[in-house]
């Protein structure tokens, strides 16, 4: 996979510092890391990411209302991440949905159909964290 830069939109500070080294450690960028709506959209237009990676409860305001205002402006690969996917599926048919708490291969794995998905334009995705046993080999769990 070739190194994207990632806005992460989410308001709690250690899983946003962990899920930044996470990326890191896949090759990634992190343009920038953003706790609110108004921060995450003001990032979004300023960093110009390849891909967002949005928790869907913030404390203020909410990852959908991110990439509502975010898509006015032409499409964006997005990831949610939540631990109520139903809400965010309910709201958002189309959504790309990864649950928490999930597995640095449950988290490629989302950003490879986020992708796919922007080129291709298919239906959702929920990604379900890997529940049966440890975590693959030097993997780790954000």
């Amino acid at each position: 996979m070739n190194r994207l830069r990632i806005l992460v939109v989410e308001d709690d500070g250690i899983v946003a510092y962990l899920l930044g080294q996470v990326l890191e450690g896949m090759g990634h960028e992190i343009c920038a890391i953003e706790g609110d709506e108004a921060g995450a959209v003001a990032a979004a237009a300023r960093c110009k990411p390849d891909l967002m990676i949005v928790d869907e409860h913030l404390g203020r305001g909410s990852g959908l209302g991110v990439m509502d205002d975010v898509l006015l402006n032409g499409p964006m690969p997005h990831i949610f991440v939540s631990g109520d996917t139903n809400r965010i599926l309910a709201q958002t048919p189309g959504a790309i949905v990864l649950e928490k708490p999930y597995f640095e291969a449950d988290l490629e794995t989302a950003i490879r159909r986020a992708l796919a998905r922007q080129s291709s334009k298919v239906g959702a995705d929920l990604i379900l964290p890997t529940v049966s046993g440890s975590p693959p080999a030097n993997r780790r769990c954000v």
